[in-house]
């Protein structure tokens, strides 16, 4: 282990792994704010459902539309490799307080996201082929020490088998759901949209999928392997964004699983990039190494160390919970499962209080569609809402004013059950990370991981 701790390779992959991530996030926030999401998400709505630990983070109001310039703007200046450091802070912080202002919008890509910003902050990305190289070669550099490479690869080998294994279950497998209830709906594609009608293809693509992500790392670390498992990489991630609405998470996959190519390939990208551009040499560094003092190497690898054990063992925190995972959600946010289940619930508030007032809550007087949609089959936003009617019906003239709940929810094509004991007062109930006693059983089983 000392001795891959010493060896060094080429700094092309992080010079092209952070032109190719900056620019793609930079294309992310111009088309959120171009579709005009930056207001419908973050300005209209009157109410937002805050992280636990995070509910000091709120929108900003107009200020909002501030906060996403210096996120793209960082994001440009990380891909140019200028101001680079400041710039993989700037992006971290802004990126990370857009995902926690609001959990209704919650998607694991943006979580993947924040996890590469933050380790861009730590890793020499910018003295080869980078403004600052041109601007101060005293600080460039062409090779660094090979760990720096490899961290970005272990991260996204963690999201790949993370995912994988979160497909191990019998809903997934045996059932093809949800698949199953999805495909269905794009039977008008050309050609193979009729296949989709059939069980049999959901089942296919489930299998395909879970094989998929628990393969597709090791594929592609293999060199005789690797070409055709990149291409499986744009195939898959093509369909999905085709078949599903989930944004730039595929081309943001796309563009980092180059990171698994090898230095000369990266190399003759950003030579055939800088003789396009005309730059000038000097944007290649000088013919260096980036050498870290004994102290600095190991307090890096000391925290690389920490921050993977972190994303190892995040995933299974579900195993301290006595509900099934995809009922309940405790523990399923943050762990890669990506697209496991369909969720739909009803929710109907009552607020009573010691006068024996009542006032049956229309949630759409407080709440967007998409915010009533997720808030619907997840508990702690549930009880956040009713935190909020609490103090909202108590401005307005309620005595102690109490909270019940009329809750039903379908799991993957089930009928749909109670979810949550009506009879709790959720005003009185406090949010932890302790198991939820007013979540019902689910009374039935899913096997797996």
């Amino acid at each position: 282990m000392r001795g891959y701790f010493r060896t060094y390779t080429s700094a092309a992959p992080l010079a092209v792994f952070r032109i190719a991530f900056g620019l793609m996030l930079l294309a992310s926030i111009v088309r959120f704010w171009s579709k005009g999401w930056i207001e419908e998400l973050y300005i209209r709505p009157t109410f937002f459902f805050p992280y636990y630990g995070f509910e000091a983070v709120r929108p900003l109001g107009n200020y909002t539309y501030l906060l996403f310039a210096v996120c793209g703007l960082s994001a440009l200046l990380l891909a140019l490799g200028w101001l680079y450091r400041a710039a993989a802070v700037l992006l971290f912080l802004s990126f990370t307080y857009i995902e926690l202002m609001d959990k209704s919008t919650y998607l694991n890509h943006y979580y993947f996201v924040s996890l590469v910003t933050f380790l861009l902050i730590f890793l020499p990305a910018d003295g080869f082929f980078s403004v600052d190289a041109r601007r101060n070669p005293q600080r460039s550099f062409r090779e660094v020490p090979r760990w720096t490479v490899d961290s970005l690869r272990l991260l996204m080998g963690i999201v790949y088998v993370y995912a994988g294994l979160a497909k191990l279950n019998t809903d997934w497998l045996l059932e093809g759901m949800p698949l199953r209830i999805w495909l269905p709906a794009r039977n008008d594609m050309p050609v193979i949209g009729p296949l989709f009608n059939y069980p049999e293809t959901a089942l296919v693509f489930s299998w395909f999928g879970a094989l998929y992500d628990l393969t597709i790392p090791f594929l592609l670390l293999n060199r005789l392997t690797r070409p055709f498992a990149y291409a499986a990489v744009v195939v898959f991630h093509v369909l999905t964004a085709i078949l599903f609405p989930i944004g730039m998470f595929p081309y943001i996959m796309i563009v980092a699983a180059l990171i698994f190519f090898p230095p000369a390939f990266h190399k003759n990208l950003l030579n055939r990039l800088g003789h396009l551009l005309r730059l000038p040499s000097e944007v290649f560094g000088r013919a260096g190494k980036r050498v870290y003092t004994p102290l600095v190497r190991r307090l890096l690898l000391s925290g690389l160390a920490v921050f993977f054990l972190i994303q190892s063992l995040i995933p299974f925190r579900y195993l301290l919970y006595p509900n099934e995972l995809f009922w309940s959600e405790e523990g399923y946010r943050f762990s890669w499962r990506v697209m496991l289940m369909e969720k739909m619930g009803y929710v109907q508030f009552r607020v009573v209080d010691d006068t024996g007032r009542r006032q049956t809550v229309n949630n759409t007087d407080h709440l967007t569609v998409l915010q009533e949609k997720m808030m619907s089959t997840q508990p702690d936003m549930i009880l956040q809402f009713a935190h909020y009617l609490r103090d909202f019906y108590a401005r307005r003239g309620f005595r102690n004013p109490k909270v019940y709940a009329e809750t039903y929810v379908s799991l993957n094509g089930r009928l749909g059950r109670t979810y949550l004991d009506p009879a709790v007062n959720l005003a009185q109930e406090t949010d932890s990370f302790a198991p939820k006693k007013w979540i019902l059983p689910f009374e039935d089983e899913i096997k797996g991981l």
